[in-house]
Formats: C-alpha cells, structure tokens, sequence
C-alpha cells in the first residue's frame, strides 16, 4: 500500500516518480472495459501509456482491482479489463465504497479517475472526451458526474472537448457555473470530440504547454480548489465532417430512445451505435484523439514538473 492514502496501491515506478516530483500522467479505464472492444481497447492503452513515456513521463492508469485504488496498471492488469470488458463495473464517484467493500474489479471514469489520481498527488489527467449534459437534461436531469468532479477536485483534465453525443451548450454552462475554466489549447473555440471545432467560445486561449503549466500552478498556489478542462481539438487529419457525425449521432440518439436506454448505459451504447453506422471511422477517430490528448498531457507534466 502506498504512504500517501491508505486505499491506494501505486506502482513503483509511479511512486518513486511523485516522490522525486518527476512528471506523471493519469490514465482512466472505462475507455479500456467499455470504450472499446479487445484486443484494440488493450492495444490503445498501451499506445497511450506509450506516447506519455515518449514524452519523457510517466503514465498511471486507474482503476480498481479486488477492491485496492490502482495507480498504475501493469500490462497484464489491462488485458484483465480488456478482455472481461462490460463485466466490469463501470466505477464513479457513488460506486466506489460499494466496488471497495466487495473488493470487485472497477474501471474508473473520468470523475473516479480524478479522486484517485489527486489521493495519488498526481496533477495532470489524459483522456478522450469528458462526461456532461446530456440532451434533453432539462426533462431527465441527466448531467455527468464528471461536470461535478472538475469543480470540487484539483486535477487538469486535457480531452478533446465533451462527447459530442451531449448538449454542449449546457455543458459549458454547467462549467462556467461552478467556476471550472475552459482552456482552448491552440483554439478559440470548444472542441466537439469527433471534430475539431464547434460555434461555442472556450474562455481562455492558451498556446503551449508552459503557458497551461503556469495557469495551473498558480491557480492551486492561491487555494483555488477544482480542476481545469484543456480541451485540445482532435488532429485536423482525422477530424470527421461535422454534418455527416451530427446525422449519426441523431440516429444513435432517436435508437436509445426507443430501446430506453439511460444512465450510466446511455454513453457506451451511443458510442458504439455510432461506431457501426459510421463503419468503424469514429471508432478510429477516438484512438487518435485519445493518443493526441496523451501526448498534451505528458508535455504539461513535464513543465509542471519543472
């Protein structure tokens, strides 16, 4: 078990990084048991880790094995959940005392990803698109707890927007109500996940990754408790038309309505609804923004580590 919390189980190479205050990453582990299928859920997670070492950081993946707050997966603990996929739990914020206490097997999102990543100490989180209001919120209340999670705790979430499957719109709104800041790195406006640009405005323009490293230290420094989103447009090369996603995404929609399908099951099954119809290209369009946010992140660890 580790010093710093005493749920923790932090690898060696990750400790002795936060100890020496060398760059480490967080990585989360839904994208792993039900963002994708095996192996090439398996394969992405190891391409990320890869992309954060080559950066010259430390990647930590998250999740909860036999009930112990992992930091830091080995590759055999990742082809567990990549190969046990939906039969892990899908772990946030609420479920975690109960994935704990029964000593289950959990794959962290984004807001799980972030409480265990700050027990850890670690400052900088990587992953694809965060949680947020969902259409139609205003009847269903169906907001992610992830929105809640960047308010309250202190970690750097780079993602290449909010899942465009949401009301980004709101989403905003929600973030700009509890005084989370939105940085567009490289970009004036919010990226929308399987595209690089939306009509919406990010409130800070931020062009290296110095500049976003300073932004953070002195945000903390001041006791400015929660988190930052740094939304980082995916690749223009592998940006899809945004006419041709929003027509997917409507279909994906229109089908989980039918089948009444809500909560925590709504996001995989519209990602893997769109997946099909587009013939395998959003599917190929997530690895790829995935691995550009990963490589972000290493590059704002290192300087903050400076």
């Amino acid at each position: 078990m580790s010093k710093y919390h005493p749920y923790l189980k932090i690898a060696p190479e990750v400790q002795t990084a936060l100890q020496h205050n060398r760059p480490v990453v967080a990585l989360e582990s839904t994208i792993i048991a039900h963002g994708m299928p095996f192996p090439q859920n398996k394969e992405t997670a190891l391409a990320v880790e890869a992309v954060i070492r080559s950066e010259g950081a430390i990647p930590a993946t998250i999740a909860i094995l036999d009930g112990h707050l992992v930091v830091g997966l080995s590759p055999a603990e990742i082809e567990i959940l990549g190969r046990d996929g939906e039969k892990v739990a899908k772990v946030s914020r609420r479920d975690l005392p109960f994935i704990v206490s029964r000593q289950q097997n959990g794959a962290t999102t984004v807001a799980s990803t972030m409480i265990i990543a700050a027990m850890a100490g670690i400052r900088v989180f990587a992953t694809g698109g965060i949680g947020g209001v969902h259409r139609g919120a205003a009847e269903t209340m169906d907001i992610s707890a992830d929105l809640q999670e960047l308010a309250k705790t202190s970690v750097a979430v780079v993602s290449a927007g909010a899942k465009s499957i949401l009301d980004l719109g709101l989403t905003l709104e929600y973030l700009e109500t509890y005084g989370v800041p939105v940085i567009g790195y490289k970009t004036d406006t919010f990226p929308a996940f399987y595209t690089q640009e939306s009509k919406l405005k990010v409130d800070y323009r931020l062009d290296s990754p110095k500049e976003v490293a300073e932004v953070l230290s002195h945000k903390w420094r001041m006791g400015l408790e929660g988190g930052v989103l740094i939304a980082n447009p995916i690749p223009g090369r592998f940006s899809m038309p945004p006419a041709l996603i929003a027509s997917r995404i409507e279909e994906a929609l229109a089908e989980a309505a039918a089948e009444n399908i809500k909560g925590k099951a709504l996001t995989p099954f519209l990602l893997a609804k769109i997946e099909s119809l587009t013939g395998g290209d959003s599917l190929k369009a997530n690895v790829e923004l995935v691995l550009h946010n990963a490589k972000l992140g290493a590059q704002i660890a290192m300087e903050m580590s400076k």
